[in-house]
């Protein structure tokens, strides 16, 4: 799918977050500017989240209260081949929510991730997004 603006990229992504159910682990690619924070945006306000959104950079993660609780991971500042245990992803906690990780490619398994985005820079207001 091609946008052609952050405003269609986000409502795309408010309609995706609708289809979300507790247990899934969206993974977001895509390089430095590309959109995955607004993307993050759009499926927490489609989760019903009225709240700030924004990128848990140097937090690492962002727990949001809602029904259910989302959890978004930014995972730029790690080394390759982190650890999901060892950065707090506890995969059985998780599950009571909806996780958002930006940078995936970060860690040393993807195996639990139930959905990919990614996010493909055309210009500087297109994007090529491709739901795995």
């Amino acid at each position: 799918m091609i946008f052609n603006s952050e405003e269609e990229t986000y409502r795309w992504a408010v309609e995706f977050g609708k289809t979300l159910k507790p247990g899934d682990m969206v993974a977001l690619y895509g390089n430095l500017g590309a959109g995955k924070t607004v993307m993050s945006r759009g499926i927490c306000a489609g989760l019903g989240f009225t709240g700030t959104v924004c990128s848990p950079t140097y937090t690492i993660l962002h727990e949001y209260p809602n029904t259910p609780p989302i959890f978004h991971f930014d995972l730029y500042r790690l080394e390759g081949g982190a650890d999901i245990n060892e950065i707090g992803m506890d995969p059985d906690y998780l599950s009571s929510g909806i996780s958002l990780i930006e940078w995936p490619e970060r860690l040393d398994d993807t195996s639990f991730i139930t959905k990919t985005i990614k996010i493909k820079i055309l210009s500087e207001t297109e994007r090529e997004i491709t739901l795995e």
